[in-house]
């Protein structure tokens, strides 16, 4: 629910106010409260920002913010009755499934962000997120909802009517069985030990985007969904709840479907982590109480998730950047695997997410990682990856080795050169140029980008390699990347800082 304005702090004046000076108790009466609070509320936001250098200087959030927090939580049981579980690994392992609950968004703002319709009552996202040990990396590995899944036996919670075993799409656990159902499926698939089990609807999504300012998501090329509403230019922008509840739900932007969308949720969590440790919500105690009040208070959570949870993460993300988040969706061996009275359904990898999530289980690193002393400037996303344009470089000067250095510098942000730098038979230039056939004008805009300060020049049929001839103005490559960043390590995981803005 959305956070209740402040009540202003009544001004300080001499006089009999109480002990200490205090203002007198606010009157009884009036509606009752959602929950009762164990300290009056302006004291309580007084003490936190008495106490906000105190624990900055101390290293973390403290016990004192986070007191009271998890009151506000609605509580399941998704545990409940279960046997045969899987082996506890090392680490915390949180379930983070979202649903399409919309029963408390406004009308305006269903209309606005195209949510009307009735909810299946299923899960719209589905997350497996791994916390280590050393809580210096953050897991999250995206199971796709129409993944091909096996129910065990279980009780209907809608009919009463008891099931036997059978195949669906992964997000009709949640329809059919609840929290427990979806928990029990995703272990059977898994083979990993769900520590946590949190619960975000489309209400709670939004609030807290908004309560942390929004966040910041790049994309190279325009992306318009009809069904969501989603329409962005190409370039930066600034998303508040609503536009990023768009974002992370549009499936009909390309041919990718689901799988482009979870890799648009891996961005939208990469940008998100960016927001929180770097807009200091993690280091001002009063600020991520804020944050923390308006997502614990519309979502739902196992009995375990509490205030000793929300420290260990809150200490544990202190030291986050998107660097220390990593990505993956599940290796899918089938995108249309079709199954009779379900239809097309997502087959997995079976020996590829068998290691993967082995991995998990053992608390390894997804993603290969460099080491940070070595770490490469960050790269500006562009429409066409590099790897695929291919470059022939000249040199027009008489600076010797130039060619040889630009060939070279391209080669080391990704594109495709020839290696063999040749000498322009041209005027000696100042400026470089990049001359290019118009049917590959994108391509051309993406390796300008690189040569900043470069001249573009169309030549009709030149053919499919771009010329470059460099000038004697000539200042460096800069590092692009295509807004899918490569993979890395075995199972093709990103780290968040490959996929935020630069």
């Amino acid at each position: 629910m959305p956070t209740p304005p402040r009540t202003p702090r009544p001004p300080r004046t001499p006089g009999p106010a109480g002990p200490a000076g205090r203002p007198p108790a606010p009157r009884r009466g009036g509606p009752a409260p959602v929950r009762r609070r164990r300290r009056r509320p302006r004291w309580g936001v007084r003490m936190a920002t008495a106490l906000s250098v105190a624990v900055l200087a101390a290293g973390g959030i403290g016990h004192a913010v986070v007191t009271g927090l998890d009151t506000g939580i609605t509580r399941v049981d998704p545990f409940k009755d279960m046997k045969n579980r899987p082996q506890a690994g090392t680490g915390m392992n949180v379930l983070v499934v979202g649903t399409d609950g919309r029963d408390r968004i406004t009308a305006e703002e269903k209309k606005k962000y195209r949510l009307g319709g009735a909810p299946c009552r299923c899960t719209d996202t589905v997350l497996l997120v791994h916390i280590s040990e050393d809580r210096e990396r953050a897991s999250v590995v995206s199971l796709p909802r129409d993944s091909y899944a096996e129910l065990p036996a279980h009780t209907d919670q809608n009919s009463g009517e008891r099931h036997r075993a059978h195949p669906v799409k992964l997000n009709a656990a949640y329809s059919e069985g609840g929290p427990a159902l979806t928990v029990r499926t995703v272990e059977a698939m898994t083979r990993v030990k769900i520590d946590h089990y949190l619960e975000v609807d489309f209400t709670s999504f939004m609030r807290t985007v908004d309560a942390v300012g929004g966040v910041q998501i790049c994309t190279a090329k325009p992306v318009e969904d009809s069904y969501t509403g989603l329409r962005l230019a190409a370039g930066t922008h600034e998303l508040d709840g609503g536009q990023a509840l768009q974002y992370v739900r549009s499936r009909h932007i390309d041919g990718a479907a689901d799988i482009g969308r979870m890799q648009r949720q891996q961005k939208f969590l990469a940008a998100l982590v960016d927001r929180l440790t770097s807009g200091g919500v993690l280091f001002n105690p009063v600020r991520f109480r804020e944050v923390a009040t308006t997502l614990l208070g519309s979502v739902r959570a196992d009995e375990g998730f509490g205030t000793d949870q929300l420290l260990a993460l809150a200490k544990a993300m202190r030291g986050f950047t998107p660097a220390s988040s990593e990505f993956v969706s599940v290796p899918v061996g089938d995108v249309d695997f079709p199954v009779k009275g379900i239809g097309s359904t997502v087959k997995w990898d079976a020996s590829r997410a068998q290691k993967l999530f082995a991995a998990v289980r053992e608390d390894r690193p997804l993603a290969s990682r460099t080491d940070p002393a070595r770490k490469k400037p960050q790269a500006t996303v562009v429409e066409v990856a590099p790897k695929t344009i291919r470059v022939q470089v000249y040199n027009g000067t008489r600076i010797d080795g130039l060619g040889r250095k630009v060939d070279d510098a391209l080669r080391a942000t990704g594109f495709d050169t020839t290696r063999t730098p040749l000498s322009g038979s041209g005027p000696v230039r100042t400026r470089t140029l990049i001359e290019y056939d118009p049917r590959w004008d994108r391509s051309a805009k993406s390796l300008a980008t690189a040569l900043p300060g470069a001249e573009l020049k169309a030549v009709p049929g030149r053919g499919g390699t771009l010329r470059v001839t460099a000038g004697s103005a000539y200042a460096g490559v800069t590092a692009v990347r295509a807004e899918t960043a490569p993979a890395r390590g075995p199972f093709e995981a990103v780290t968040g800082d490959q996929v935020v803005c630069p």
